[in-house]
């Protein structure tokens, strides 16, 4: 193993650390590419429910209709300012678009958690209000790689 590889090990958080870090963190960039292979990057706010990250998207975006043609994303959650304060999370995979388009509201049990989590995490609600401009795109990743670099400071 490399020195590259050791320093990979040590910063990278475990899985719990990253659900922590997932549902603590507020804004996410959501990383697309149009059919002519121009990319597009856009902040958006997430819940996380320890499988898959759940993204509450305008319909009317550019993310929107990038992912309708293309259902493909990578996603950054980052945070810090010095070096030595780094923290992230990187997934990447298929999206799959979950419930009706635009979301009203209407019963679908794989969005009972996530709109719960979210309605929580931004609004301080039990449940979600829906404007009927939004809907849900679901990021089961197939690829996740984390950093903490405050990990650096501790023990070798």
């Amino acid at each position: 193993m490399n020195a590259a590889q050791r320093h990979g090990r040590r910063i990278m958080m475990t899985d719990a650390e990253r659900d922590a870090y997932l549902a603590e963190q507020r804004t996410c960039r959501v990383a697309t590419v149009s059919a002519e292979g121009m990319p597009h990057v856009a902040a958006l706010w997430f819940v996380w429910d320890g499988t898959s990250l759940w993204l509450y998207s305008l319909v009317r975006s550019l993310r929107w209709s990038q992912l309708r043609h293309t259902p493909k994303a990578a996603v950054v959650v980052d945070d810090g300012v010095e070096y030595g304060e780094l923290r992230g999370v990187e997934l990447r995979g298929e999206v799959s678009f979950v419930g009706e388009v635009p979301r009203t509201g209407l019963d679908c049990a794989e969005l009972v958690v996530p709109e719960r989590l979210f309605s929580a995490k931004y609004f301080g609600l039990d449940s979600l209000p829906h404007d009927e401009r939004h809907a849900w795109i679901r990021l089961t990743p197939q690829a996740v790689r984390s950093w903490d670099f405050t990990k650096l400071s501790g023990p070798a």
